[in-house]
């Protein structure tokens, strides 16, 4: 059995992590703030022995014996990343810090989510883990892109100067139930909106691409990154589904698959918001025999069902 710290553990991500961990055998220490974070993701977990919850901010430093560590804990979506910039910044920096002081002392692993955030608005496509990336480092979405950017940073120089055992993944958009219904990411944002009969508000003409990852596919492709044996591959390496839609395909899929009545409108493009966003998967292929196994439409058909229970319930 192994000790495993999860920070962001009541995340949408965290959550789902947290319950695959315990299924494994291990002991949990799940860590959030609530900023983004949801009690209701991990409430079924709090009956298990193995399992602890704790309210907690890693911009100070934590103390634990632990084995393992998953860093997940940052505001994922423009909407709450750019609420407070600043503190979204010190979450990716400092969190990152203090989990690696944290690893160092307790010799723990340490697995870091990055994002596919750090490429920008590319201009490589597909997107490989070699390519630098095109950040404008000033912009709105700096404080999340940079701050992940600089967390990269840490773990490697903490890996060269202090032998710590990293592993770092490039996460792509992912999507799945226990994910915040405002949180104005897109296939949440069309979901809601389409259950509720309400106008589906694509940003620019819609001709901009994405590729989505179901849930369980990111789980398994960290959980195969932490265990692998060789710790001289460190990453980072892209977990995504290469799979590529354009957002008005997936508004259009959306409407279909929910019977809705709503009809397409189109908003103003956000700033810096990437025209294309593709995995290229095959170092993942390489090192951790890994790729997505779950396609869009079976994903989708399990996230509205989530999406149409909470608004059945009259849970927010």
């Amino acid at each position: 059995m192994k000790r495993i710290l999860v920070t962001g553990g009541a995340g949408f991500i965290g959550s789902h992590l947290c319950e695959r961990l315990l299924s494994e055998g291990n002991e949990v220490i799940c860590l959030d703030n609530y900023f983004t974070g949801s009690k209701a993701n991990v409430v079924a977990l709090l009956n298990n022995p193995y399992f602890e919850s704790v309210r907690y901010d890693v911009c100070s430093p934590y103390f634990a014996e632990i084995d393992e560590i998953y860093n997940l804990a940052c505001p994922a979506s423009p909407i709450h990343y750019q609420y407070n910039g600043i503190k979204t910044v010190k979450t990716s920096v400092m969190g990152a810090m203090n989990m690696l002081g944290l690893a160092r002392r307790t010799k723990a692993k340490m697995l870091q989510a990055s994002t596919s955030e750090v490429y920008g608005d590319p201009m490589v496509h597909p997107q490989v883990e070699s390519y630098w990336g095109n950040v404008n480092c000033i912009g709105e979405r700096s404080c999340y892109d940079e701050g992940k950017r600089c967390a990269e940073t840490l773990c490697l120089n903490y890996h060269r100067q202090n032998g710590i055992k990293v592993k770092i993944i490039r996460i792509f958009n992912t999507y799945g139930p226990k994910m915040h219904p405002n949180d104005g990411r897109v296939v949440s944002n069309f979901i809601m909106q389409a259950l509720q009969n309400k106008d589906i508000t694509v940003a620019g003409n819609g001709s901009q691409t994405r590729s989505f990852q179901y849930i369980d596919d990111l789980v398994e492709g960290m959980i195969r990154m932490m265990d692998r044996t060789e710790d001289s591959f460190i990453g980072p390496v892209n977990i995504g589904n290469p799979g590529e839609f354009t957002i008005l395909e997936l508004a259009q899929k959306i409407i279909s698959m929910t019977n809705s009545k709503s009809r397409i409108v189109y908003i103003p493009l956000p700033q810096d918001d990437p025209m294309q966003r593709k995995p290229d998967i095959s170092l993942a292929k390489e090192k951790l025999d890994w790729q997505p196994t779950v396609a869009l439409d079976e994903g989708l058909k399990k996230t509205i069902a989530y999406f149409d229970n909470l608004l059945q319930t009259g849970k927010k």
